[in-house]
């Protein structure tokens, strides 16, 4: 395969996955770690992929991958961390899931859970929990986001506010190394941030694609936060700041 017919199944691959490697796909198109080396190089040029260490990642930018591709990406990644995370919420409290595949991956995780009271402004997580009978769901009203199911802007803010949660559970778009959480929509922000004020305790599900990425607009700190659950360690640097922040980091296999 010439080295222009692999480019667009790369991106695809890329896409898909979150992440591609040198290896991976030197053994997928039978080709040499130089012969993907120079892919890679040659994408990255044209700003379609931004490298990383052993391979390459979706290029950062000011728009979000397509909701559909982000539901298929670290798929076991996003289960593992919502089983943890759900495990760290009982049973007969309240509380605040906001838009997010890794959230919506937690409303599965509660299932089994009793007597909970869930307010949301994701369709998508009230639908799953209305399958669970012994959990009142409260949807946030606001203008539909219908890409994702989400309800955003003043009038989400302004019902959120009428709360205060046990928990909230909420995900960001990228995650950075002095520990700030950031995100593509600052309608979405501003709901992120609402939660957040309004919960005692404030859990963020990221998985480690979340490191590899960047977005422009920021939601706090995880000093601001409880607890992070995601899949890989987090560099020395920031899990000594969330030490001392306070912010326990659970590694979820």
């Amino acid at each position: 395969m010439s080295q222009t017919f692999r480019h667009p199944d790369i991106l695809e691959i890329a896409r898909t996955q979150g992440k591609v490697t040198v290896e991976g796909l030197a053994e997928h198109f039978s080709v040499s770690l130089q012969t993907i080396r120079r892919d890679l190089s040659d994408l990255a040029e044209t700003g379609q992929l931004e490298r990383v260490h052993g391979g390459a990642i979706v290029a950062s930018g000011t728009v979000n991958i397509a909701y559909s591709q982000r539901r298929e990406l670290n798929a076991e990644a996003k289960a593992a961390i919502a089983a943890d995370c759900a495990a760290h919420i009982p049973s007969d409290c309240s509380v605040f899931l906001n838009i997010g595949t890794t959230t919506e991956a937690v409303a599965k995780a509660l299932l089994e859970h009793r007597n909970l009271m869930v307010v949301t402004n994701n369709i998508n997580v009230a639908s799953i929990l209305a399958a669970n009978s012994s959990c009142e769901i409260i949807l946030a009203g606001g203008v539909l986001r219908r890409k994702d199911g989400g309800l955003v802007g003043t009038l989400t803010q302004q019902s959120i506010e009428r709360f205060k949660v046990d928990y909230a559970v909420i995900g960001c778009s990228a995650l950075d190394q002095d520990g700030d959480l950031l995100d593509f929509d600052i309608q979405e922000v501003g709901v992120s941030q609402t939660i957040i004020g309004q919960a005692r305790q404030t859990f963020l599900v990221a998985d480690q694609s979340k490191f590899q990425r960047s977005a422009p607009v920021r939601i706090n700190s995880l000093s601001a936060l409880s607890a992070v659950f995601t899949d890989a360690p987090l560099t020395s640097s920031l899990a000594e700041h969330c030490a001392a922040w306070g912010t326990a980091v659970h590694l979820c296999a």
